[in-house]
């Protein structure tokens, strides 16, 4: 939508192919790499603009375009192992660095560290620093819905023993009259925790999760992918399945941020993306969790070297435990003339007093590479709250921002839906970047991201 047009603060897309007749004139297919979580190929918006690799054989277990990936027709998995197990869920960033340094920085102040390991040390306070406010924040959560639990129970028992000859359905508690206020208001409050009554179980599950799996030290996903994850050149893990599965594990994100970019224009169902001059190259780096640094740049790299033109990375945290592999993958991009377009996060917070990444930006926040864009979300209303109240922001951090809220697009089992933040704004912009790109080849990563800018 355009704002003049339709008053609605749009990125004026409908404009652009009108004007300009788009789909008249001849292009270029752009190669973009989803680094995101594995996605379901087969979506009926997206199956035909789907990358495939035409060097390697389906199948055989041989690498026949010697890329260093046996079999990956259509992209890489990350976060596998040649068992075809899946590493659905992972720590936070913070957690990690808790557990690598506690044996070195435990009950130490910086008075006694070696002034070489002070960089160290702050990240590892500034991690615990997180971890304890997460951890108190979870246990309150939990408190909270075990008491709604409780109260529950304890409500049904008490009402139970009034009503012998009920079962106490939603229905049935519904149809008793009594004048006793205080038994209606019992009744009142029952019948709303019966219909929050799944959604607090899985809420519990959700918390429990965090503390067993997201903030557990204990707790490490690469047991399963079987690499060391502090060697870069440790590359010989990960598989080649990056169609998601519809258990419950599967993931739900990729698909979403894949339909916004490139979903059919033409079939006249679902939604209409950005461009169909794409093809979308599947990189699985995202767990439920925090990615690892080693899979990001690994993964920028293996786009590159596999021909993506723009590379989107709809994910963001606060720590990152070594940034510089993740820095050097991003300068081997620019080198080989690849758009690497990031989102800002949805933490409400300024980017210029608070650390995200991945970014483009050496110690002294001095931007390093003309290569990247890190995109914040607006809402559809042009005014005052045009930022979506969940967008990170910064003057100097967020180079960009696009539509983020209720952004309509494909999810799982060929179905679409409503989703916001910033993970939905990035691919707008990589969008409109392949479209670019798309009719104007001979545009390098930085001109492209000059003209967006």
């Amino acid at each position: 939508k355009d704002i003049f047009e339709d008053s609605i603060a749009g990125i004026s897309l409908e404009k652009a192919y009108r004007e300009f007749r788009l789909d008249s004139k001849k292009s270029d297919t752009v190669i973009v790499a989803v680094l995101d979580m594995r996605f379901h190929i087969n979506h009926p918006d997206l199956k035909g603009f789907i990358w495939k690799n035409i060097g390697e054989i389906p199948n055989n277990e041989i690498d026949d375009d010697y890329n260093g990936y046996i079999d990956d027709v259509h992209g890489w998995n990350f976060l596998g192992n040649k068992r075809g197990q899946q590493a659905y869920r992972a720590n936070f960033e913070y957690v990690r660095i808790i557990r690598k340094y506690d044996s070195i920085f435990k009950n130490k102040n910086i008075d006694s560290i070696n002034p070489k390991d002070s960089i160290k040390y702050k990240m590892y306070i500034d991690a615990l620093k997180e971890y304890d406010a997460e951890k108190k924040y979870v246990l309150r959560r939990l408190r909270v819905l075990k008491y709604e639990k409780v109260k529950k129970n304890f409500l049904e028992q008490e009402l139970s023993k009034m009503f012998p000859n009920k079962e106490l359905t939603i229905e049935e508690l519904s149809e008793i009259n009594t004048e006793d206020e205080l038994v209606e208001k019992r009744i009142k409050t029952l019948i709303n925790y019966k219909k929050d009554s799944l959604k607090n179980e899985q809420n519990i599950a959700l918390e429990n999760r965090y503390l067993d799996i997201y903030l557990n030290i204990d707790f490490n996903e690469r047991q399963i992918i079987g690499d060391n994850v502090d060697d870069i050149t440790d590359t010989s893990y990960g598989n080649n399945i990056v169609l998601a599965d519809n258990s419950e594990n599967s993931h739900t994100h990729g698909i979403k941020v894949a339909g916004i970019i490139g979903a059919d224009r033409n079939n006249n169902i679902g939604i209409k993306g950005i461009t169909n001059r794409v093809k979308i190259m599947p990189v699985a780096i995202s767990p439920y969790g925090d990615e690892q640094d080693k899979d990001i740049a690994l993964g920028i790299r293996y786009a590159v070297n596999n021909g993506a033109n723009i590379i989107n990375i709809s994910s963001s945290k606060s720590f990152s435990l070594n940034k510089k592999w993740v820095i050097e993958a991003i300068q081997y991009a620019e080198k080989n003339d690849v758009l690497v377009i990031t989102s800002a996060g949805n933490e409400a917070k300024n980017l210029d007093v608070s650390q995200n990444y991945p970014n483009d930006t050496n110690e002294d926040n001095t931007e390093i590479v003309q290569n990247f864009l890190k995109v914040g979300a607006t809402s559809y209303d042009a005014g005052e709250n045009i930022i979506h109240y969940t967008s990170n922001y910064g003057k100097q951090s967020v180079d960009i921002f696009a539509p983020g809220r209720e952004i309509f697009t494909t999810q799982s089992n060929n179905s679409y839906g409503y989703n916001s933040g910033t993970s939905y704004s990035a691919p707008i912009v990589s969008g409109i970047a392949a479209l670019i790109r798309s009719y104007y080849p001979n545009l390098t990563a930085a001109e492209v991201k000059q003209i967006i800018m």
